[in-house]
């Protein structure tokens, strides 16, 4: 793990988005800092994108923090969160970190499912959990899960992709009656096929019809 950035000023209103370098988590990241919103954003190794959303969040007028951590790794990513946060929480966490590995099920190897499920679901508990005190304590918050409407619907060729955004719509219901009563709204965002690097390699003949 290493910090583009130390934090020396958090600003009350802080938006984190973990995988927020590229596609929609940059994209979300840009738009929240138009809303008057300083960033930390995460990603797991690429720190040029990282800079390249500093330079246009800065242009902004907000302040921009650089957080490079494996989701996976637990320990190094509760302490990443804690070495940055302190006793501290982000006004809003947003989970945007995910891969896919398509195959069809009956192809399907043990690391293309172990792979997504463990990213996607297991991920989101290892970001959140080391902040979900604090948040609670402040009483106030708001937690923002990027899932997929291949969680809703199902799509061939992706059973390990539906079925861990699947997952994430039900931990965000459950999560949401946990702590909905403390101030804390938490929500889930399916969205389609968005163009973005993880799905530049499906063919556009095959997505419209979805659409």
């Amino acid at each position: 793990m290493r910090m583009l950035m130390n934090n020396e000023n958090l600003k009350v209103k802080t938006a984190l988005i973990i995988g927020g370098s590229r596609g929609i988590g940059r994209k979300i990241a840009l738009r929240l800092a138009a809303d008057g919103y300083d960033i930390v954003a995460s990603c797991r190794k690429d720190i040029a994108a990282l800079k390249s959303l500093e330079g246009d969040v800065r242009n902004s007028g907000r302040n921009f923090n650089g957080l490079i951590f494996d989701v996976l790794d637990r320990k190094a990513t509760a302490d990443a969160l804690a070495g940055f946060f302190g006793e501290n929480a982000p006004d809003i966490f947003i989970y945007n970190a995910g891969i896919a590995r398509d195959n069809l099920m009956v192809f399907m190897t043990p690391a293309e499912w172990d792979d997504v499920v463990h990213t996607n679901l297991d991920g989101f508990y290892n970001t959140i959990h080391p902040l979900l005190f604090q948040m609670i304590s402040r009483k106030s918050g708001r937690i923002i899960v990027i899932t997929s409407a291949s969680g809703q619907v199902g799509q061939p060729g992706q059973v390990n992709y539906s079925a861990s955004k699947a997952a994430l719509i039900g931990a965000v219901k459950a999560l949401a009656k946990e702590i909905g009563k403390k101030g804390i709204l938490v929500n889930a965002v399916a969205p389609g096929f968005i163009e973005t690097d993880m799905t530049a390699g499906i063919p556009r003949d095959r997505v419209l019809p979805l659409i």
